[in-house]
């Protein structure tokens, strides 16, 4: 009997194997990380009903990833500090490379390919001072490294594509000790939001107001007009109510959102998630320590909440958001409401990575 492999081997020596796209592995809409029952970890593909399309085991904690637009590729990153980057072919759930960072260096749990696929950019710091690098990857047969740029701060943690193929990185403004963890200058953070050409160039910075530096901004969602969403973590006295989401244009001044008071308390000063809304009117952001997410118009306005235990991943959905928790639900966020969609086995990840 002929195998797939062996049809599709055939096909490529006779210079005419067909297109691998994700319809191959099962047309998932999303990626998530998560821990399963037994303790292993994994990365899972699912679908806009909840359903899970592919599992592909990972050695050790995942935190992000990055889909690759045509091809049924995701680049799957640890948590950080991290020491790998797996590159997984979902259609036959191999790996089929492991990228590192250079001597010296950690990646920051996420990453993005480029619009046509060509390049993927890693979030990274230098070990040594915690200061910033974007990792640049050529696309070809395999993931080269062919050089990196600035990041232009300390403690990046998301980046994400711009509409007109520049990026956006939230550099967090936190160095850490030698472990990757230990945070070491709370008292003197400068988190920005930069953004930068395809080549590395500063295109414009965002920083936040004195009495903010300690919101350190760690995750990003673009809206189809080039607008920003940024969601932070507060790093100063427990208990205050500070802003956690920001929303800004280039060129313009930053917009920070202001919940009533009682919803700020609730979020515990945490943000762990941020997405824009299926229909692209609001974003909304979580918070696994309240458990909580938070919705807010375009111009910042409160729009409502939900309540979940330990909920933290949230991704577009054409009926609103999906999200994840730590309790292994997947839910759809529809306004104030919220619809179950199914669980499974596992204790979700911080991040679902839309498709």
């Amino acid at each position: 009997m002929t195998t797939r492999r062996g049809f599709l081997a055939g096909l490529l020596a006779a210079g005419s194997a067909p297109a691998i796209g994700w319809a191959d592995a099962g047309s998932p809409s999303y990626l998530a990380a998560a821990r399963e029952a037994d303790g292993a970890f994994a990365l899972f593909g699912l679908d806009t009903g909840g359903n899970l399309t592919f599992r592909v085991p990972m050695p050790a904690r995942g935190h992000a990833g990055a889909g690759h637009p045509a091809r049924p590729l995701a680049v799957a990153f640890a948590r950080r500090p991290g020491a790998f980057a797996l590159v997984i072919d979902c259609a036959d759930g191999l790996v089929r490379q492991r990228l590192t960072p250079p001597a010296g260096q950690s990646f920051n749990g996420h990453g993005s390919f480029s619009a046509d696929g060509t390049r993927l950019y890693t979030v990274e710091q230098r070990d040594e001072d915690s200061a910033g690098v974007i990792g640049l990857w050529a696309m070809e047969r395999e993931l080269t490294r062919i050089g990196e740029v600035p990041s232009r701060g300390i403690g990046p943690h998301d980046l994400r594509l711009m509409p007109d193929g520049g990026l956006v990185v939230a550099n967090g403004g936190i160095a850490t000790g030698a472990d990757g963890r230990e945070k070491t200058n709370l008292g003197e953070m400068q988190p920005n939001l930069t953004y930068l050409d395809a080549e590395g160039r500063v295109q414009d910075q965002v920083i936040l107001d004195p009495d903010l530096a300690q919101c350190s901004i760690r995750h990003l969602a673009v809206a189809p007009d080039g607008q920003v969403g940024f969601a932070m973590q507060w790093e100063g006295a427990p208990g205050t109510p500070v802003p956690l989401l920001g929303l800004h244009l280039r060129g313009e001044a930053p917009v920070l959102a202001d919940p009533p008071l009682a919803e700020a308390l609730a979020m515990w000063g945490y943000a762990g998630s941020i997405a824009l809304s299926g229909d692209g009117r609001s974003y909304s952001i979580s918070s696994p320590r309240g458990g909580r997410v938070q919705r807010f118009g375009r111009n910042g306005a409160f729009l409502g909440s939900v309540a979940r235990a330990d909920v933290c991943g949230l991704a577009a959905h054409p009926g609103g958001c999906l999200a994840t928790d730590g309790l292994g639900g997947l839910l759809l966020l529809e306004g104030d409401r919220v619809r179950p969609l199914g669980s499974a086995p596992v204790a979700w990840d911080n991040h679902i990575v839309a498709l």
